[in-house]
């Protein structure tokens, strides 16, 4: 599982935007693109190189606190992203 006090930062090469020809956000990379859904889209927002995971849960936890399990979410997000290469942890 992903350290609460790791820093995610995108990885050299990738680029997160809002992409108006898709009508949402995405992760540009030189080999393509990613189209991100609404969750995703939340927590690529908070990742700045400055937060680290326990920064970015409690954020997320404060901003929508209906969410039932939103660490795991968020956890789970984290290993998927690392897994794909999308992000790295300083």
């Amino acid at each position: 599982m992903t350290p609460v006090d790791k820093v995610p930062v995108l990885r050299r090469g990738y680029r997160f935007q809002w992409e108006p020809a898709q009508a949402c956000h995405v992760l540009l990379y030189p080999e393509g693109m990613i189209k991100l859904n609404d969750s995703a889209s939340e927590i690529f927002k908070l990742i700045d190189g400055r937060q680290d995971v326990a920064a970015i849960i409690a954020n997320l936890s404060e901003r929508f606190p209906d969410v039932p399990g939103i660490d795991e979410d968020i956890f789970a997000f984290m290993e998927v992203a690392s897994a794909q290469f999308w992000i790295d942890f300083l």
